[in-house]
């Protein structure tokens, strides 16, 4: 099971949530899987969807899901601990973790070795965190989401990409519309 799949798999539990996707071809992948006002597209800044979505659940009470890749995370490891120690009972993050740098060609990440975003996390002091197989992650993110206390997710799953046209959405427009969703 690769990204994408997971994406069409947990798209139904997304819907109702406010959700930051992760730069390049995942937000492309969830954009044409099931584009919703509520999901904020990463077009730019690798490895701050999770620091984004922290803030976003800190500043309102509304469940946020951050969806994440491994070589994301590695590239801003600080967000671990900073997750860890500013609790948000309303974040989610679910690292999808391909083992690889899925938007720039496929290059093995460390996660897909001997590294476990799993155990990073919680060594940074994250209490909820939760490993899982891909095809797990569905049920693993609604009983996240029924537990309404903050988790970490790591989904381990194939590398691999699924064509998808680029987002033509403005940069403003999906500012604009995620904002009134958080607003609503």
């Amino acid at each position: 099971m690769i990204r994408s799949e997971i994406l069409k798999e947990i798209a139904p539990i997304l819907r109702d949530q406010l959700v930051v996707c992760n730069i390049g071809i995942p937000s492309q992948e969830l954009h044409a899987i099931d584009d919703q006002p509520t999901n904020f597209y990463m077009l730019g800044t690798m490895g701050l969807a999770s620091s984004i979505g922290l803030g976003l659940a800190l500043a309102q009470p509304k469940p946020v899901i951050v969806i994440d890749g491994d070589g994301s995370i590695l590239t801003n490891l600080g967000t671990l601990p900073t997750i860890a120690n500013n609790v948000a009972d309303n974040y989610i993050l679910l690292i999808i973790d391909n083992g690889s740098y899925g938007s720039t060609g496929d290059q093995p990440t460390y996660a897909g070795q001997k590294t476990s975003l799993a155990k990073m996390a919680e060594a940074a002091g994250c209490e909820r965190v939760i490993e899982c197989q891909a095809e797990e992650t569905g049920r693993v993110l609604q009983e996240a989401l029924d537990a309404r206390q903050m988790t970490i997710i790591v989904s381990k799953c194939e590398s691999g990409n699924a064509k998808m046209p680029p987002i033509t959405m403005d940069p403003v427009v999906i500012r604009d519309r995620f904002m009134k969703a958080v607003q609503a």
